[in-house]
């Protein structure tokens, strides 16, 4: 049996990718978790072989516990199922050391030979996501610039966006500025909403 951890805030969507897994002879759901930072703990008192992650949950995303599990329990093989396919997550999710790339809308069977194939060892990414990965490139943005652009998403006030990534108004325009011309946007807000949408954030 592959044991199989399930991470999705969504309760009715958890819900619904156990039982559809469940239905399946040599998959066993063994635990499931509605928050980014309860899978690892998760995964230590449960043992799976697979976790499947959802990106966007409260006290952690997807790409950061997929990170943590590939530090702490390397055994342990990821697999982001997501409704964002946007091609920088398929580039993060992966040097986080992910396994596997789906959208949510994958037929159950699909999902299941995913979970099959990763188990396995191979590596499973939605075919056309990883095309549109090829050809956007790599993210352009630093990492602190994808802070600044993080804390500006809301459209806070510079002074309240340096208090965040503690650093000077001025560094935060700087780096407020490279990323503008990066993303071709007209604004810190405009290249913050630019660079989510392309998963860079």
């Amino acid at each position: 049996m592959i044991r199989i951890l399930l991470a999705d805030d969504q309760a009715l969507v958890r819900g619904a990718l156990a039982a559809l897994l469940r239905l399946e002879p040599d998959i066993d759901v063994v635990a499931e978790v509605g928050r980014g930072d309860e899978v690892l703990a998760a995964a230590h008192n449960t043992s799976p072989d697979v976790c499947l992650l959802d990106i966007e949950m409260p006290g952690a995303d997807g790409i950061a516990a997929a990170a943590e599990l590939s530090s702490e329990l390397p055994g342990v093989r990821t697999i982001i199922v997501t409704t964002f396919g946007r091609p920088g997550y398929v580039r993060r999710a992966l040097e986080a050391g992910a396994s596997g790339f789906v959208v949510k809308d994958t037929p159950s069977a699909e999902l299941a030979d995913a979970v099959r194939r990763v188990h396995a060892g191979e590596r499973v990414v939605d075919a056309a996501l990883a095309t549109e990965s090829l050809i956007s490139g790599a993210n352009p943005l630093t990492e602190r610039e994808r802070d600044v652009l993080a804390a500006s998403l809301d459209g806070a006030p510079i002074a309240d966006v340096a208090q965040v990534v503690h650093l000077s108004q001025g560094t935060v325009r700087n780096y407020a500025s490279a990323a503008i011309a990066k993303t071709g946007a007209a604004n810190r807000v405009e290249a913050a909403r630019a660079a989510r949408d392309r998963g860079w954030l």
